[in-house]
């Protein structure tokens, strides 16, 4: 019977993905996530809710802090989410255009936006079917202010 030692497995580096140039951030401990939690309720509350209809903070990892969205797999997309952070910076990087900010997804009833809030965050956020690419880019960059300007305030 062959075993595979653990040291032998590949590791995915931690933050490796849409974090060029950003300050690295300790993980989140319970006040962490509190004021994560805080600033999604507050975003909500700030934001156009017929051009945003959900945010989710999530860590690079796949894991969810924190959601305020609906009918949504919460779970399913943050780990989407870290995949598709990942997907996007590598893209960048082989197309030489910069340092990778957003990973936009269109569908036909909505957008997806998984933007880079830290260097071990990512907010996602989610738009209905109605609601045009620019004013979902902007509510949505809206939203990540806020979040940074939270979690900036908690540290």
């Amino acid at each position: 019977m062959n075993e595979v030692t653990p040291s032998v497995l590949p590791l995915r580096r931690r933050g490796s993905a849409l974090s060029a140039g950003l300050p690295v951030a300790p993980p989140l401990d319970d006040a962490g996530k509190k004021t994560v939690t805080e600033a999604l309720h507050e975003i909500r509350d700030r934001i156009d809710p017929v051009a945003i209809n959900g945010v989710l903070a999530a860590t690079r990892d796949g894991l969810v802090l924190c959601a305020q969205t609906r009918d949504i797999d919460n779970e399913g997309v943050a780990a989407m989410a870290a995949a598709a952070a990942g997907l996007a910076a590598q893209f960048i990087a082989r197309a030489r255009v910069g340092d990778p900010r957003v990973v936009f997804f269109e569908g036909d009833a909505g957008q997806v936006g998984v933007f880079s809030v830290d260097a071990d965050t990512l907010l996602v956020v989610f738009s209905e079917r109605n609601t045009t690419m620019g004013l979902f880019n902007v509510a949505a960059k809206q939203a990540l202010a806020l979040l940074q300007q939270a979690i900036a305030g908690q540290q």
